[in-house]
């Protein structure tokens, strides 16, 4: 599996849990389509994600501008927090390339103004990492 679709997966995955509660396991398992197999990079992107959800949260809060956290769309939730715990903690990963990744789920899968809401918030978060 490529690192796009284990992205997508990833963020399928997450969005499932935190709509529904469900174990992690469950909804990855839910969204894996016939003959695909959960490699290493999306097994740990979702429970990295999950594992370090309350600190991922409060360093997005700190980034959105007149906007709280259970505002914001369920798929875009999902797609930052990934891409947040991708710059974080998955150093494998260059950081644009996270940013970048997250941009194009955004625009994809999100509202109409997805792709420039999700922008605004990691570059925001990617301006202050680099410090």
């Amino acid at each position: 599996m490529n690192r796009r679709l284990a992205r997508l997966r990833a963020v399928q995955t997450l969005f499932q849990v935190d709509l529904t509660d469900i174990p992690w396991q469950e909804a990855l398992t839910n969204t894996m389509e016939e003959g695909e197999t959960a490699d290493d990079f999306l097994k740990h992107s979702v429970q990295g994600t999950l594992s370090h959800k309350e600190e991922l949260d409060s360093r997005i809060k700190e980034h959105l501008h007149h906007w709280t956290l259970e505002r914001v769309g369920n798929v875009d939730r999902a797609i930052i927090r990934n891409a947040v715990h991708e710059m974080l903690y998955m150093e494998q990963v260059p950081l644009h390339v996270s940013v970048n990744e997250a941009i194009e789920l955004a625009k994809a899968f999100g509202g109409a103004e997805s792709g420039k809401f999700v922008n605004g918030v990691l570059s925001s978060i990617l301006k202050q990492y680099e410090k």
